[in-house]
């Protein structure tokens, strides 16, 4: 695995989302800057109760600088509607703030590759702070990378979705959210005949995550 220098000496001590922000447009910790048009950094109201953590950008949230605002987005703003979450009083954000992505034969498309692990150990400092700043009541994985990049590179969705788990000490001090494991919402369109008792599983997990 390749090893990168790592976001933490861009992170400022401040834990106003703004300075985040602000801060994370110039961070240079791993390689993916080079390529991306920006980073994306996470978005919602400061005090939110609930955080959701993605994997990575996609291309329209690349372009547009917002997380989840593509089709994947869109889908989960449908879910949260039918779990009775209001996206207004949520955070959003992901375990990598860079689009990582090949291109198409033709040059034409930007098709989503998955970020190697080193790339999500390099980015997390910038989660850590978001955590640091929110200190949300529960945290919802969405998709295995977004998992691992908090619960360990061994972590297996699959084995834990549907349980109530706890982050390590180190990553919220004194800050004890509950976590919530679930698919990606991109999963849930990747899916052909099964897509709609998948979306409904979605909807259950965060239905559950809304009670804790």
């Amino acid at each position: 695995m390749v090893t990168y220098p790592g976001a933490q000496q861009y992170v400022p001590d401040s834990r106003d989302l703004a300075d985040l922000a602000a801060a994370s447009a110039g961070c240079r910790g791993c390689d993916l800057y080079k390529a991306a048009e920006r980073t994306v950094f996470g978005a919602g109201v400061r005090d939110a109760r609930i955080l959701f953590v993605g994997e990575q950008p996609g291309n329209e949230e690349d372009i547009a600088g917002e997380p989840f605002v593509g089709p994947a987005g869109h889908l989960f703003d449908k879910a949260l509607e039918r779990a009775g979450i209001d996206r207004g009083t949520v955070y959003v954000t992901n375990a990598v703030k860079h689009f990582r992505f090949d291109r198409s034969a033709n040059g034409r498309r930007r098709i989503h590759k998955k970020p190697s692990g080193g790339q999500v150990a390099a980015c997390r400092p910038w989660l850590e702070a978001e955590l640091d700043a929110v200190r949300p009541d529960v945290v919802v994985c969405l998709g295995a990378t977004a998992a691992q990049s908090l619960l360990g590179k061994d972590f297996k969705l699959t084995q834990h979705r549907g349980e109530v788990l706890h982050l390590p000490e180190e990553l919220c001090g004194s800050c004890d959210p509950a976590v919530v494991v679930t698919v990606h919402p991109s999963a849930v369109l990747r899916a052909k005949s099964q897509r709609d008792d998948m979306f409904r599983s979605f909807v259950h997990d965060l239905e559950r995550a809304a009670t804790l």
